[in-house]
């Protein structure tokens, strides 16, 4: 109990002395964490954007996510006051919508066209943006991080396996199920020993991007909006109890990682460069949590199966995220600050943030493409910390494909390439969408008993547990519809309709 009201009285002490701010300075506070180790008051990017726009800070720089939730918390409950700007905010649905509605936080939309034309016309051309950061009444509590090429668990394949035993790609189901047994029973390794994980996995979550194969797309309340505006369930569907079955064929063949519904990324990645590469396909945002840098080289990105003839995959997060950056009501000049963030909405200040300034910290050669000016392990340890601010806390602002693309480093260009492929034809299985808080009170809760018994049970599905014969297929579905999946469906569609 001491520590605790300890912890509380500095949090306080901490606020108080940030809510007096500098003379002359705004007030921002934000989540900057996840070992990056920015420090927001000698930050070169802060420098360099108040030398360009004459805006000064005064910050509350949080680097605990579990903190940053409390210090959100003192703001919504009017413990302590609002800041005049909140940056990397990482503002959820709900924070959002109560926030505005309870005045906290100033819509922001009013300002956009005149003082944000950079923004602004991103908007413009891609509406469906505006629309997920609009709420249903029209305003815009917060501005969002746009990223076209954002990480996506996908699939990626041992091309070195692949040349070894003269294997083309995969394309549909059938043919990875061929690519696996041949990884399995063919030492593509050459270690002389059959250690090979055919397709390393981590959860369900990682499985259900593999769902693809069999037409699912659904998000993590496995749920999708069809072609008619409907919200739907993968989850009893016939399509989904046939990829249970597909995957019990994998799991019973051993050609899915047996560890992986019960291991974690520190238990399965392989650390020494001089062991032997043990994995044929992997599910991850990019193979380097499970490999060495040196190992690398041997993967490719495996494009989307093939269903019924079209390749669809899910895209993850979409384009953007939203609740990035807000305005407090007590902020006397919200102009001045929309026309400070609007920058990081341009490719200039897009690189700003990601690699701090040209000619300084990062060159451009006369093929296009970018390069550090210091060593990279200089570049780790300190030039990421000092002169950017795009890692940690996700940041308002645009990140550009093209810079990414142009990074001087094949293996980074080559990932992005493909990312980009894969790109078009992936979709959003659902719009992001404002719930109200009774809603979103009652998805909470029907995800921990619905959502808990929907993975479970298909868990045991896969692994042959439960056998997937009719009785139990359709026990399964009645005990969805019994934990109250059309109701699910109700709330997702009153959402889309608003």
């Amino acid at each position: 109990m001491r520590k605790g009201i300890a912890c509380l009285l500095a949090l306080a002490m901490l606020l108080m002395t940030f809510a007096a701010g500098a003379e002359g300075a705004y007030t921002m506070a934000g989540f900057d964490g996840d070992g990056v180790n920015h420090d927001w008051n000698t930050n070169l990017f802060f420098q360099r954007m108040e030398e360009k726009t004459g805006v000064a800070f005064e910050f509350q720089q949080v680097m605990d996510y579990d903190r940053w939730q409390s210090v959100k918390a003192s703001y919504a409950s009017g413990e302590e006051p609002m800041p005049d700007v909140l940056f990397k905010a990482g503002l959820s649905t709900q924070e959002m919508q109560e926030w505005f509605a309870a005045g906290k936080i100033i819509d922001l939309k009013p300002y956009l066209e005149e003082h944000a034309p950079n923004l602004w016309a991103l908007l413009q051309q891609h509406p469906e943006w505006e629309k997920a950061i609009t709420l249903p009444t029209g305003e815009i509590p917060a501005l969002p991080y746009i990223n076209e090429l954002q990480n996506n668990n996908a699939m990626w394949i041992n091309q070195a396996w692949l040349n070894t035993l003269q294997l083309e790609p995969p394309a549909t189901a059938q043919e990875l199920t061929e690519v696996l047994r041949a990884f399995k029973q063919n030492d593509p390794n050459m270690n002389g020993k059959q250690d090979e994980i055919p397709l390393a996995f981590l959860s369900l979550w990682d499985l259900k991007f593999l769902g693809h194969a069999f037409g699912l797309i659904g998000n993590d309340y496995n749920i999708y909006v069809d072609e008619n505006g409907q919200a739907q369930s993968t989850l009893n569907s016939e399509k989904n109890r046939a990829f249970l079955g597909w995957l019990n064929q994998l799991w019973e063949e051993k050609l899915l990682d047996q560890q992986g519904f019960s291991t974690a990324d520190s238990l399965r990645a392989i650390t020494d460069e001089k062991a032997a590469i043990t994995y044929g396909v992997m599910l991850a945002p990019t193979p380097l949590t499970l490999i060495p840098g040196k190992a690398l080289e041997q993967y490719v990105l495996l494009m989307p199966l093939t269903f019924e003839g079209k390749q669809v995959y899910r895209d993850l997060n979409g384009d953007l995220v939203r609740g990035t950056f807000a305005i407090g009501a007590g902020c006397k000049n919200p102009a001045e600050l929309v026309a400070w963030v609007d920058y990081l909405y341009t490719e200039e200040g897009c690189r700003l943030a990601q690699a701090g300034l040209e000619n300084v910290d990062y060159v451009v050669h006369e093929d296009g493409t970018w390069s550090w000016v210091e060593d990279m392990e200089t570049v780790a340890s300190s030039v990421l910390a000092e002169v950017a601010i795009a890692e940690g806390g996700l940041m308002p602002g645009l990140s550009s494909v093209e810079f990414q693309r142009s990074y001087d480093e094949k293996e980074t260009a080559r990932a992005v390439d493909a990312l980009a492929e894969m790109k078009k034809v992936s979709v959003e299985p659902c719009p992001q969408l404002w719930f109200t808080e009774e809603e979103q009170t009652r998805l909470a809760e029907l995800q921990m008993t619905l959502g808990k018994y929907a993975e479970q049970n298909m868990v045991w599905f896969v692994t042959g547990e439960v056998e997937l014969n009719d009785e139990n297929w359709n026990a399964f579905c009645a005990k969805l519809e019994e934990l109250g999946l059309q109701e699910m469906l109700e709330i997702f569609q009153r959402a889309i309709e608003k």
